[in-house]
């Protein structure tokens, strides 16, 4: 089978001995900043864990100021071109030679959001959400999900019990979860975006910032649950 182009960010893990390939897939739906260094680094570390990461630009190369609401309408609404990219890539994943055929997906910030949608939609083996926004249906829409992982900061003023309100909804859905609140942690604290931006005064202002032990922890804890729920043999 010949591999079908792959549009977006791509990192491909370098194959090793114990890990030489075909590898499982995963979606990065990335943050309101767009695409940039951070999400690539992102991209890079699962790829370097043995994953095979695929980042659409959901702007199309377009300026985040341009495209920020109407990608936010989307999510909102649950439909649009975002979410048909995010569905190509899994599907561009999923055909491809160097991948298993188990794609999961994550997600930060707006990225979250989407991941936390796609949990409950078919195809996925996994989802990773990442301080997403959490709908008042969350039940509803985690109802015979796929596993989830999720990471919140507990001085995220944006997102006020979130990390309760999925825990709640897994519980009563019997999905597979791993939900953890970081309470020192403001939002954003795995992009090092925040850390490294002229901006960082005003955005730790506003509750957003990069913590360097709740980000070392929340991608341990990635990692094992997608080892587990993405390298598990059989089909997706």
């Amino acid at each position: 089978m010949t591999a079908p182009a792959l549009d977006g960010y791509l990192a491909v893990p370098v194959p090793t001995s114990d890990r030489p390939g075909p590898w499982p897939g995963v979606v990065l739906v990335h943050d309101a900043f767009g695409p940039g260094d951070d999400m690539h680094e992102q991209a890079d570390w699962l790829a370097a864990a043995g994953y095979v990461v695929l980042m659409p630009d959901l702007y199309r190369g377009r300026s985040a100021v341009r495209c920020l609401k109407g990608t936010f309408a989307q999510l909102a609404q649950r439909h649009g071109p975002a979410f048909d990219q995010l569905e190509a890539a899994r599907t561009a994943l999923a055909d491809d030679d160097r991948c298993t055929g188990r794609v999961g997906v994550i997600g930060y910030c707006m990225g979250g959001g989407f991941a936390l949608l796609l949990a409950g939609r078919p195809g996925w083996s996994a989802s990773a959400v990442n301080y997403g926004q959490v709908p008042d249906d969350v039940a509803d829409v985690l109802a015979g999900a796929c596993p989830v992982v999720a990471s919140f900061g507990g001085k995220d003023a944006s997102l006020p019990g979130a990390a309760a309100k999925v825990q709640a909804a897994v519980d009563a859905a019997g999905v597979a979860a791993d939900v953890h609140e970081y309470p020192q942690a403001r939002h954003g604290f795995l992009n090092r975006l925040t850390a490294a931006s002229p901006l960082s005064p005003l955005l730790k202002v506003a509750g957003v910032g990069y913590d360097h032990d709740a980000a070392a922890d929340a991608k341990r804890r990635i990692l094992a649950f997608f080892d587990t729920h993405l390298r598990a043999p059989g089909p997706a």
